[in-house]
C-alpha cells in the first residue's frame, strides 16, 4: 500500500502527548521520518516508545523557543534524513489569568513559546526549504480563543490570532518558493492536559458544541495532515477551525432568544 508521505522529512514540536503526539503517530504512519521535539526528555522518550516508529522519528529535546534548539532540530532533519519538507510548529502554552493582574513575567513566557518559537522555526525551515527548491509546507497552531474573546484568555488569545496573521502574511514571501503556510484553530479538545484539568471535560464543552461533543486529537491531527499534504496546495495563508462549529453560533439565552408562538 503507497503511503503518503513515503520519502517525506517533518518536524514536529511539543510533540510529547495530545495534538503533537497523535500528528507525529500519524505522520509517520503514513511514510514520513520525523524529528519530534518536546520540552521534557522523559516524555519525549516515552512518546518514542509509544509510536515504535523505529529509526524514522527521531528525537530532540528542549525548548522550542530556543534558537539553539530551533538551530539542532532542523540540522538533524538536514543530517539524518537528507532533507527538510514540512514544519508543524504545535510547541505552546495556555496561561489563564485576568488582564488586570497578569504579569510581565507570564506574558515573556506565553510570547516565547506561542509566539517566537513558531516565529523562527518557521524561519529557519523556510531558509532549508528554499535552499532545497522543492517547496514545502509549515503549519502553525492557532486556537479559537484567537479569533473570538474568552474569560482570562487575552494574552494567549493575542498570541494565537498572531499566528493566524503570521500564516497568511508569509505567503508573500513564501509563495513563489512552493512553500505553503497555514494554521489550524482547535475548539475544545480532550487532552491528557485539558481532561486533568477539568473532570467530565467532554461533558461540559460537549454541551455547548452544535455537534454535541469535543474534538480529539485525531480530529485535528487529520487536518493537519491534509494541509501538510501535497494535495493541500492551493490552500495558503488560511487558518482552518476545527471546533464542532462552535465559533458559528453566538451564545444565546434559551428564553429570553426564544421566537414568539
Amino acid at each position: 500500500m503507497t503511503k503518503s508521505f513515503g520519502g517525506q522529512v517533518a518536524i514536529v514540536t511539543g510533540a510529547g502527548t495530545g495534538i503533537g503526539f497523535d500528528i507525529v503517530k500519524q505522520l509517520t504512519e503514513q511514510g514520513a521520518s520525523v524529528v519530534i521535539n518536546e520540552l521534557d526528555p522523559e516524555l519525549l522518550s516515552q512518546a518514542i516508545q509509544k509510536i515504535g516508529a523505529g529509526d524514522k522519528l527521531i528525537p530532540v529535546s528542549g525548548d522550542a523557543s530556543d534558537l539553539s534548539v530551533i538551530d539542532k532540530m532542523v540540522q538533524t532533519a538536514v543530517e539524518t534524513f537528507g532533507q527538510l519538507d514540512i514544519v508543524i510548529a504545535n510547541a505552546g502554552i495556555t496561561s489563564y489569568g485576568s488582564f488586570m493582574k497578569f504579569t510581565a513575567e507570564r506574558f515573556e513566557q506565553l510570547v516565547n513559546l506561542n509566539l517566537r518559537g513558531s516565529f523562527f522555526l518557521a524561519q529557519k525551515a523556510a531558509e532549508q526549504m528554499i535552499k532545497q527548491g522543492d517547496g514545502g509546507r509549515i503549519l502553525f497552531m492557532s486556537s479559537v480563543t484567537g479569533l473570538l474573546a474568552h474569560p482570562y484568555l487575552a494574552a494567549y488569545g493575542m498570541t494565537k490570532a498572531a499566528l493566524k496573521m503570521l500564516a497568511s502574511a508569509l505567503v508573500i514571501e513564501l509563495a513563489p518558493h512552493g512553500i505553503t503556510t497555514n494554521a489550524i484553530a482547535p475548539g475544545a479538545v480532550a487532552t491528557e492536559r485539558t481532561t486533568s484539568m477539568t473532570p467530565d471535560y467532554d461533558k461540559i464543552w460537549g454541551g455547548f458544541i452544535p455537534t454535541g461533543k469535543v474534538s480529539y486529537p485525531t480530529d485535528i491531527s487529520r487536518t493537519a495532515l491534509f494541509l501538510v499534504s501535497k494535495e493541500s496546495g492551493q490552500i495558503n495563508g488560511q487558518t482552518i477551525v476545527v471546533d464542532g462549529g462552535i465559533t458559528s453560533i453566538c451564545a444565546v439565552d434559551e428564553d429570553t432568544d426564544k421566537p414568539e408562538e
